[in-house]
Parts: structure tokens; C-alpha cells; sequence
């Protein structure tokens, strides 16, 4: 998969960033230590970590360089490090092993998981944020648009590796409950209120659409475009004011240990 296109991310910052304010409201910590922001990106949840806790040390980490090097003429006072969350290997324990809108990324989560809690230092506490808007018509159609044209074949496996990368609250509450002092998961359903021609198409563009873009020459990956947004367009109409409604839904989840 291409490089992540940190302009492109953070087109709708504002609605990608409340999440990350609705989570850190929920954690237990008064003055954390030592943070680590698992999948940080461009920074913007590492900013606001920063801005909640201005004398912790912070560790970004991510896998993009292009999101890596935004993150770092951005955020000061943070160290950054490129690695894949999967493998990394962490050296030492953490206050706050935090995560916003990136182990969707990771299959196995009932072996991630355990694994980040074992970074947990004791009192500490793991956060994580993840989409679960998988079974909606915005990532719904991408499968659909992938199965109806000339490229379904080469999409195949793209299709199968984003079926429901995300369990139910259940799932992880009994996951971690084993391995925490309290656990907290429950979801949220943002309306978000989009602008432009397309909105939509251009949300998923910066996210979920990707790997099914990526794994396109031309012209087949335009015509792909053109074809899901067609289906989008129908999927999430315009608002009488020219506005579209786009319904997201988000897990959470806060285990102390």
C-alpha cells in the first residue's frame, strides 16, 4: 500500500479530531508520565496529548513517513519514531498507551491487544479509538464497486482484508477484562455534516479507500473512483442546503490496570 497523503487526512480535521477529545476526557490518569500515541500520523493526536498533558514525555509512532515528517514540523516537545505497530517492540513500560483511528489496521486483535496491555505500566491505562462504520454504505459500496467491474480480480484480497476489521464492544470487554483493574467500551455515532461536491468520497479517499486505489494502475483506478462516488452519491444525497449527512460510528475503549 502507498504512503498515507497527509493534505488529503486532514481535509476534515476538525471532525477526525473530535474523537481524540472524546477519548482523552474518559482517561483516568491526572499526569501521565510517559505516553505513547500508537499510530500517530500527522500529529494531530499527538498534538492534543501535548496540549492535555504538557510535561509528560511523548512518543509518536507510525509507519508513514510522509505523515511522520508533518507530525514533526508540527508538534514540538515529542519524539517520533517510524514502525509498524504490529511488530514493534516496546522497551519500556508506559503511563498511557493511546491510539486513535489506527489498529483498524491490525488483524488479530485478540493477540494485539493482550500485548499492548503488557506496555501498560502498572496504574496505567490503554486507550484506544477505532472506526466501526465497516458494515455502512461507505465502506459497504467500496467491496460492491470492487466486485462489479474489470477489477475485481486484482481487488479481490483487498475486499476480504477490510470484511469487518473491527469486533463488537463485547468482543474486547471481554478481552481485557481479564487483564484490567476496570474496562470501559462503549460506541458513538457522530453526524457529521459535510461540505463539497462529493464529500464523502473524498472522507474515504483519505482513509478506507485506499488500499483498493492503491492496488490500481490507470485508468482503472479512476474509473473505480468515478463508479464508487456514482454509488456514494446515491448512498448519502445532498441536503436541501447542499450540505451531506455522513453517520460514523466509533468504538472505545479505556482499560486500567
Amino acid at each position: 500500500m502507498g504512503d498515507w497523503n497527509p493534505t488529503l487526512y486532514r481535509q476534515f480535521g476538525s471532525e477526525r479530531e473530535r474523537p481524540i477529545d472524546d477519548l482523552l476526557a474518559r482517561i483516568p490518569l491526572e499526569s501521565p508520565g510517559r505516553i505513547v500515541d500508537l499510530g500517530c500520523g500527522a500529529g494531530a493526536s499527538t498534538a492534543l496529548l501535548r496540549r492535555h498533558w504538557p510535561e509528560a514525555g511523548i512518543l509518536g509512532l507510525d509507519s508513514s513517513p510522509a505523515m511522520l515528517a508533518t507530525a514533526r514540523e508540527t508538534v514540538t516537545g515529542a519524539e517520533f519514531v517510524e514502525a509498524e505497530i504490529g511488530s514493534w517492540q516496546a522497551d519500556r513500560a508506559f503511563d498511557l498507551v493511546f491510539s486513535n483511528a489506527a489498529l483498524q489496521w491490525l488483524g488479530a486483535h485478540e493477540v494485539l491487544f493482550p500485548r499492548l496491555m503488557t506496555i501498560v505500566a502498572p496504574g496505567g491505562v490503554l486507550a484506544v479509538q477505532m472506526p466501526r462504520n465497516f458494515d455502512a454504505p461507505s465502506h459497504r459500496l467500496m467491496a460492491e464497486t470492487a466486485a462489479a467491474g474489470r477489477w475485481r480480480d486484482r481487488l479481490a484480497g483487498v475486499a476480504a482484508s477490510r470484511r469487518n476489521p473491527v469486533g463488537g464492544p463485547a468482543q474486547y470487554a471481554r478481552l481485557l477484562a481479564p487483564l484490567a483493574h476496570r474496562c470501559e467500551v462503549w460506541e458513538t455515532t457522530y453526524l457529521l455534516r459535510l461540505e463539497g461536491e462529493n464529500p464523502v468520497v473524498e472522507w474515504t479517499r483519505g482513509t478506507g479507500l485506499r488500499p483498493y486505489l492503491d492496488a490500481l494502475p490507470e485508468p482503472d483506478r479512476a474509473e473505480f473512483l468515478a463508479e464508487y462516488g456514482r454509488r456514494i452519491a446515491v448512498a448519502y444525497p445532498k441536503e436541501p442546503d447542499g450540505a451531506t449527512f455522513f453517520p460514523f460510528r466509533r468504538l472505545f475503549i479505556v482499560a486500567s490496570r
